[in-house]
């Protein structure tokens, strides 16, 4: 007596690796080892999330320089000082952040000019972490965040 299996191929092509989708035959939605294939009813499509204060205040800021708070950024400290003009995000000085070790001098060298580049085009925190700097990436929106409340 022969046995055979049939299992629910899945085509992952080049450009689904870098940036697409992952295809699927419609029957390996839900695929059990010990079952046939479950059909679900679709589910709905995500809220986006609400823009946070600054994003909403982006041009309406007071002008000056504001400190945001010092957070923790798990291998020290980080706060960044925010200078608005014309409303609008000029600048983000780093007052303070982690520099005791090389690896946290290299990393922060190369991620935050990087995300005060981000954030001066976006003119908000809502811009993508540096990949590599997550910790730091995190706790410096958290310290813009607590300065633009200020100018907001």
């Amino acid at each position: 007596m022969t046995s055979s299996l049939r299992f629910p191929a899945i085509v992952i092509s080049a450009a689904a690796l870098f940036g697409g989708a992952v295809s699927a035959p419609a029957e390996a939605a839900n695929w059990s080892w010990f079952s046939s294939p479950v059909k679900q009813s679709p589910q709905p499509a995500p809220v986006p999330a609400a823009p946070n204060a600054v994003a909403a205040n982006a041009g309406h800021l007071r002008d000056g320089a504001y400190v945001g708070q010092t957070v923790d950024a798990y291998y020290g400290p980080l706060q960044v000082q925010a200078k608005i003009s014309g409303g609008r995000i000029v600048s983000v000085d780093v007052l303070q952040y982690p520099a005791d070790r090389r690896a946290s001098q290299r990393i922060n060298n190369e991620a935050l000019p990087e995300l005060q580049s981000e954030v001066i085009a976006a003119q908000s925190t809502q811009v993508d972490i540096v990949s590599g700097a997550t910790l730091t990436s995190e706790a410096y929106m958290r310290s813009l965040d607590s300065a633009l409340e200020q100018a907001g």
